[in-house]
Parts: structure tokens; C-alpha cells; sequence
């Protein structure tokens, strides 16, 4: 056992099976992983002496099966700033078939707030907001990232393209309106990214 334990070589854990719906052949955004990245200070109004910022962050939704991603600006870390991003998303995307997120307070609140709506809230379009969305929300277990490579890795590919674009404005001051221009560039250039090597032999079809 002392000989195993100086000279043994590390085995190699087995992967476990991906789900279906990483594997499905359906349409983009049928199947969808979110997650919150940021916070960016913004300029929200300027002052005869100062300005007065504010922060904003933004929900990435990665499609699991073609690896696109849509990215929405949100003013606050609530449930409610939550919900109003996903009525975006469905409303450009359609309604998805499945949500996979870690569990953050404010991905479980939302999704608690969509579904006890008709008895928490008298606001009628939340309350048919609620029942029409048919999402099955899976949530990773707690303290497990990894869970959530696909959208975590995108979460990356999303910060550095966006270094690249604030190292070219310099120290501007970012507003609201310049911040979710450049979302959506990043959102066309991370869209336009090939999914796999690209050959450089021109017999390849």
C-alpha cells in the first residue's frame, strides 16, 4: 500500500453520460442553460460636478445543442429584473422546453415567483405569464459548477471579447445605452464563431 501510494499512477475517472437534451436535434434555444455575469458601473446621469452610476448586469442563454448564445441586460440582481429578462428572451426566442441554471437566489425566486403567481401577486400579466410558459427548470445541485460548463464556458468567450472592446474605448465612461449596443456585437461575434476546427484543406466538404 505505501509502494501504491508513492509510485501509483492517478486513474482516470469515467464521464458520466451528457442528457438528452444536451444530445436532442431540435431547434435553437429548445433547450437553454443561463447565467449571470458582470457587474459593469454605468453612467446614468451626469451632474454639474460628478456623474451618478449605477451597475448592470447581463443573462447569458446558451442553447445546448448549437452552442448559440442572447444576452439581456438586466438593472438588478431580483427576481423581478429576472423574470422581465426571460419575457424578453421568449418574446425574440420563443418559449424553451428546458432551463438548466445553477441555484442562485435569484434563478429560484423567479422561477417560484412564475410559478405562485395567481396566489402572490394580483398583476393579471404576470399571472398569465405563469401559466402559459411550459419550461421544465432544472437547477444543478448546490456548489457544483461544473454542472454548467456549456454556458459557463460561453460566460468567458462573452468577457473576453468585451475586454477587447473596452480596451478600445479607453476610459470612457459607459452608459446604458452604449452597454447593450456592445452586448449585442459580442452576441453577433460569439454567434458567428465556427463550432468546430476549421480545415485548411479545400477538398473538405
Amino acid at each position: 500500500m505505501t509502494y501504491k501510494r508513492l509510485h501509483g499512477s492517478p486513474s482516470e475517472p469515467k464521464m458520466a453520460d451528457l442528457p438528452k437534451d444536451r444530445l436532442e436535434v431540435a431547434p435553437p434555444f429548445t433547450n437553454v442553460g443561463l447565467d449571470v455575469f458582470g457587474p459593469w458601473t454605468i453612467c446614468t446621469r451626469r451632474t454639474r460636478s460628478s456623474a451618478v452610476n449605477s451597475k448592470r448586469w447581463g443573462v447569458v442563454f446558451t442553447c445546448l445543442s448549437s452552442r448559440a448564445i442572447h444576452i439581456e441586460v438586466i438593472e438588478s440582481m431580483d427576481s423581478s429584473a429576472f423574470i422581465c429578462a426571460l419575457r424578453r428572451f421568449f418574446a425574440l426566442r420563443e418559449p424553451t422546453k428546458i432551463i438548466r441554471c445553477h441555484r442562485g437566489t435569484n434563478f429560484v425566486g423567479g422561477k417560484e415567483e412564475l410559478n405562485d403567481a395567481p396566489e402572490k401577486t394580483a398583476m393579471k400579466h404576470i399571472e398569465s405569464y405563469g401559466k402559459t410558459q411550459d419550461c421544465d427548470w432544472i437547477f444543478n445541485p448546490p456548489h457544483a459548477s461544473h454542472f454548467g460548463g456549456v454556458w459557463e464556458r460561453q460566460v468567458r468567450t462573452i468577457g473576453r471579447v468585451l475586454d477587447a472592446m473596452f480596451l478600445e474605448l479607453g476610459s470612457s465612461q459607459i452608459t446604458h445605452e452604449l452597454l447593450v449596443t456592445l452586448m449585442a456585437e459580442v452576441t453577433a461575434i460569439v454567434n458567428a464563431r465556427p463550432i468546430t476546427s476549421v480545415t485548411s484543406d479545400s477538398d473538405e466538404p
